[in-house]
């Protein structure tokens, strides 16, 4: 008996269902900070300032199914504007199987929990604020969104 190899090794992006594609997210939130482009290099400026559908502490929109209504500036991703998109994070599973890369040990998908993501300190979890308190962007420019995380795995202890 051979384990097939779960779907996102065995088609391609766009190739995938509606609740394939959606499974893809890993909760991180880093997509949903807000992002500012430098005039003059045209370089991506992350900063650690959230939508302000993101719950910080679930790492998720508050809500999904109305987002583009009540932010009209919300980009849905979809196979095709993943060509145009510069500024998915590293870590984002869309942008890795994009690249042709696996998907990290935390992701839900491969760990099997969506505690993982958190765990391992990928999410915005403790790290963001909400656009309702901010103020002005340029004030909070930071780097680690546009950073490959170095995940770090969660303390075992031995069963016995």
């Amino acid at each position: 008996m051979t384990d097939t190899p779960p779907f996102w090794q065995t088609r391609r992006l766009d190739e995938m269902t509606a609740e394939e594609w959606e499974a893809l997210c890993d909760g991180c939130g880093r997509c949903c900070l807000h992002k500012l482009r430098e005039d003059e290099t045209n370089e991506v400026l992350y900063t650690n300032v959230a939508c302000r559908l993101l719950d910080l502490e679930t790492c998720r929109c508050s809500d999904y199914a109305q987002r583009r209504r009540k932010v009209p500036d919300c980009v849905q991703l979809t196979p095709e504007a993943l060509a145009d998109i510069d500024w998915l994070p590293p870590s984002c599973a869309y942008r890795l199987l994009a690249e042709g890369r696996p998907l990290a040990w935390w992701h839900p998908l491969v760990s099997g929990s969506p505690d993982t993501v958190h765990q391992a300190g990928i999410s915005v979890r403790g790290r963001a604020l909400s656009e309702r308190r901010a103020g002005l962007l340029e004030h909070h420019i930071v780097d680690w969104p546009g950073t490959m995380p170095k995940p770090r795995r969660p303390k075992l202890r031995r069963v016995d």
